[in-house]
């Protein structure tokens, strides 16, 4: 497993995979204003479009799509959270409404964060990693969460456990159930045989910008 992401989703209330589904149509305009309001810090340069099946952009870039029916993708490092909860406020405030999802994993460490939010209230927030454990367990766990727990998908292969292999220390890989969240929340996947009945995540573009860190002007330049 390969895949990395750290993205924010805004949707009308259990409406995201419905409205992703509906292959909305890209508001250049409003996600260029989205990207400048809610990263003022930075001097963003646009560059050429990504795409959904890609949200795990490096620290000097950034991702935003608005779309048709108030949906919204943001990628960028602030989403890339060992603890979910601890979600910036400006991001909350924008959803104005809507359910927030943030979806990061990152497969270097096997490391996998999910949350939730409607009318700014957490729901979720689930952050685990085989050599961290259960960083963060917060809200009621989703219905596809609980196979996982419940030792449905597990990692070891018996052989090599009988051969003397350490057993992996969770009951199953935060990465395949990174995998299920997106594909139950938001109807895509990374991983594994193209599925024609689900979306595929290449097809949707977002706007993409490299971000320098604005100037501040220095105590002497103030006087000229």
């Amino acid at each position: 497993m390969g895949a990395k992401t750290w993205m924010l989703v805004y949707a009308d209330a259990g409406q995201a995979r419905v409205q992703l589904a509906a292959r909305p149509a890209l508001d250049r305009a409003e996600s260029a204003r989205v990207a400048a309001q809610l990263f003022a810090a930075d001097e963003l340069q646009p560059l050429a479009d990504g795409n959904l099946g890609w949200t795990a952009p490096p620290d000097e870039e950034l991702l935003v799509g608005c779309f048709s029916g108030g949906l919204t993708v943001l990628a960028a490092k602030e989403f890339a959270l060992d603890r979910p909860s601890t979600l910036e406020a400006r991001f909350l405030a924008h959803a104005q409404g809507r359910d927030v999802f943030l979806h990061a994993m990152h497969s270097a460490a096997d490391w996998l964060a999910l949350a939730h939010w409607r009318e700014g209230r957490l729901l979720r927030a689930l952050s685990v990693a085989p050599d961290d454990g259960l960083i963060e367990d917060q809200g009621t766990r989703w219905a596809f969460e609980l196979p996982f727990w419940d030792g449905a998908h597990p990692v070891d292969d018996p052989d090599e456990l009988a051969a003397g292999e350490a057993p992996y220390p969770l009951p199953f890989h935060p990465l395949e159930l990174g995998d299920a969240a997106l594909r139950e929340l938001f109807g895509y996947h990374l991983e594994g045989l193209v599925d024609a009945r689900l979306l595929e995540p290449e097809s949707l573009p977002l706007l993409r910008f490299k971000r320098k860190a604005r100037r501040k002007p220095s105590w002497f330049s103030r006087f000229w």
